[in-house]
């Protein structure tokens, strides 16, 4: 029995057509190479399978008994081979009913979704998306895998081997109700210590940074609320006399819904980059592909 690893598959395919051809002239034209060549691999070929394969004859090149054996079989995996070689890396989001993996926070879920998904329900309305939380070693690991597509956010531990796409920087405001007291007039860094605050505590985002700025500077405000996430935030300030520190992402998707007033932040944060990070394994995919380009293309500034 031979073993395929052993098997010039070249070989198989000059067997194919001389199959066809049964002129070694013919199959050397096909194959761009000269017809000592082809005569040499028949040679391989007659050795490897102990059998003469064709015979000359008035009519050309026959093929033996054993050779019109081997030939629908090698034939078939040879078209079968090629059709895998050539297939289509065209990605149809029309036609896809694929389930895309992106790792966001609940601020890109505010931000991103419902535009993202206005837009899916149009152009590609079988592709669905699934968002999850994963963090630090967890996160590198499943894009690596392949279980998680895309990441958006600050994410400093997706280094080597990942592939990263500015879409925007973000500024940080104060987002409070449109009535409160300090919705119009002047709003400065001693109002804004005065106030009461609801702090979102957002462990493995770049959120710290905000805390850890206002600590540095020394500014302590009277904290009656803290939140493990910034979705409930719009709710909450839009009922009561809580300023809250944002993004100006998340301020302007909620200003006008849950009729609140945004005011620039009385103290100077560093702008924060929100990239869009992908795994260099899935770099050529083309599904990846066409989302990370259509969510560039929405969503960069």
């Amino acid at each position: 029995m031979e073993k395929l690893a052993n098997i010039d598959l070249n070989l198989l395919v000059v067997f194919d057509l001389l199959y066809q051809e049964q002129n070694t002239q013919r199959v050397a034209l096909r194959l761009g190479i000269t017809q000592p060549a082809v005569s040499h691999a028949l040679k391989r070929l007659r050795h490897l399978l102990e059998d003469e394969l064709f015979e000359r004859t008035s009519q050309g090149l026959q093929p033996t008994p054993r050779a019109s054996r081997l030939h629908p079989g090698i034939a078939d995996a040879l078209a079968r081979m090629n059709d895998t070689l050539n297939l289509c890396d065209d990605f149809n989001p029309a036609m896809s009913d694929r389930t895309f993996h992106i790792n966001m926070t609940d601020i890109g879920e505010i931000v991103f979704l419902p535009r993202l998904l206005q837009h899916l329900s149009h152009q590609a309305p079988g592709v669905s998306i699934n968002t999850v939380r994963s963090h630090h070693n967890d996160l590198k690991h499943e894009m690596e895998e392949g279980e998680i597509d895309l990441a958006v956010g600050l994410i400093p531990q997706l280094g080597a081997g990942f592939y990263q796409q500015r879409l925007f920087v973000q500024r940080y405001v104060c987002l409070m109700r449109q009535d409160h007291p300090l919705a119009a007039g002047k709003f400065n860094l001693e109002d804004f210590r005065a106030a009461h605050h609801a702090v979102v505590v957002a462990r493995g985002t770049g959120h710290g940074i905000i805390e850890e700025q206002l600590a540095h500077a020394g500014v302590v405000r009277p904290v009656r609320l803290t939140l493990p996430h910034f979705a409930a935030v719009p709710y909450i300030v839009s009922s009561s006399d809580l300023v809250v520190t944002v993004t100006s992402k998340l301020a302007e998707a909620t200003q006008a819904r849950f009729r609140l007033a945004v005011r620039e932040h009385p103290l100077a944060f560093p702008e924060i980059p929100i990239n869009l990070f992908w795994h260099r394994r899935f770099h050529q995919d083309p599904g990846n592909r066409w989302l990370r380009g259509l969510m560039f293309e929405m969503f960069s500034e």
